[in-house]
């Protein structure tokens, strides 16, 4: 009998330890923040702007394609990061585990994430920009347009 318990205790409770929280989009965070101040939440996201050293600690954003929350981090945690987006290129992707402050008082009342874990979930890369043909083409007709223009205009009477 006490084998029989003990199996199905670890049948159930095993599994969730290997578990992970599902991360909170930042829609959510925003429109229902006293629902998540002062808890630990997962937020995911591309990691854009400058990474912000301030002494031991530093800011990031994160971006999950609809808004970006700031990210307050040990400096230490954030040297796997190679890239940050940016006009030129498309930031690393990553998930923190922190706590959310909806109004942090330590940061002047800004809604942002105190992060104590950060795991990199994609790598990012430098864009290369293409010349877009079409507007090229008509950059060319309109110029052509304007010097006929011009000259119609110089070669006509006064």
């Amino acid at each position: 009998m006490k084998l029989n318990s003990l199996l199905l205790f670890l049948a159930f409770f095993i599994p969730a330890f290997n578990c992970y929280a599902q991360p909170i989009p930042s829609a959510e965070l925003i429109n229902n923040g006293k629902l998540y101040d002062g808890k630990v939440v997962s937020y995911e996201g591309e990691v854009i702007g400058d990474i912000m050293v301030r002494g031991d600690y530093a800011w990031i954003n994160l971006n999950d394609g609809r808004n970006a929350i700031g990210v307050w981090i040990k400096s230490a945690l954030t040297k796997d990061i190679g890239f940050t987006g940016s006009y030129k290129s498309v930031g690393d992707g990553v998930e923190i585990t922190g706590v959310f402050g909806r109004a942090c008082p330590e940061h002047g009342g800004d809604l942002d994430i105190h992060a104590e874990v950060i795991r990199k979930t994609g790598a990012g890369r430098h864009l290369q920009e293409r010349l877009n043909v079409d507007k090229r083409n008509q950059v060319f007709i309109f110029l052509g347009i304007i010097g006929l223009i011009w000259i119609l205009k110089l070669l006509r009477p006064k």
